[in-house]
């Protein structure tokens, strides 16, 4: 027997099992659509009960302000996603909570540039609930950038004005403060 004749036999008894240990007891669709514990394992959850929905979630104690799945506050989403829209973007990732922009020139200063991170870090509408880090750079020669330093007024400004779009899109929404 060849080596290659030994190995299927041992694939097919590994799929075979892997089959097997899939089964379990099947339930009708009236019992398993109308119990809380069904519901919750149709949405299944990763990384616990915070964070990450599969599918419809849940909209009764949503913080977020959207009712979908995403694992941020969606009103700090939008408002970032608002504040930054005249940046171009690199990367918008709502289940991470992560918005990175691409170099931008302001055209009132074509010798320097920017580039922002927005990281929502909760699924509550807080202050310390989102960090904005700021990048500069200026330019040195014909197409030479230089990491230069960013004042801290400039990220404060950023969260502030994330923070007050947030606030106006929650009331808008009709959500209490």
């Amino acid at each position: 027997m060849t080596l290659r004749n030994k190995i299927r036999p041992t694939i097919l008894l590994a799929l075979m099992m892997v089959v097997a240990a899939c089964g379990g007891k099947a339930a009708s669709d009236d019992d398993f659509m109308n119990s809380e514990e069904a519901r919750k394992a149709r949405v299944g959850k990763l990384f616990g009960d915070d964070s990450f929905v599969f599918g419809p979630g849940d909209r009764r104690g949503d913080e977020s302000g959207t009712g979908s799945g995403i694992a941020v506050n969606g009103y700090l989403w939008r408002a970032s996603l608002d504040t930054m829209s005249f940046m171009p973007l690199t990367s918008a990732d709502p289940f991470g909570g992560v918005i990175v922009t691409d170099w931008y020139v302001p055209p009132e200063s074509p010798n320097e540039r920017f580039k922002v991170q927005v990281y929502i870090l909760d699924r509550q509408l807080r202050a310390d609930g989102l960090r904005v880090t700021v990048f500069r750079q200026v330019r040195s020669g014909t197409n030479n950038w230089i990491d230069s330093e960013v004042k801290p007024e400039t990220r404060a400004e950023l969260e502030n004005a994330i923070l007050t779009r947030a606030r106006q899109l929650r009331i808008d929404a009709g959500a209490e403060l």
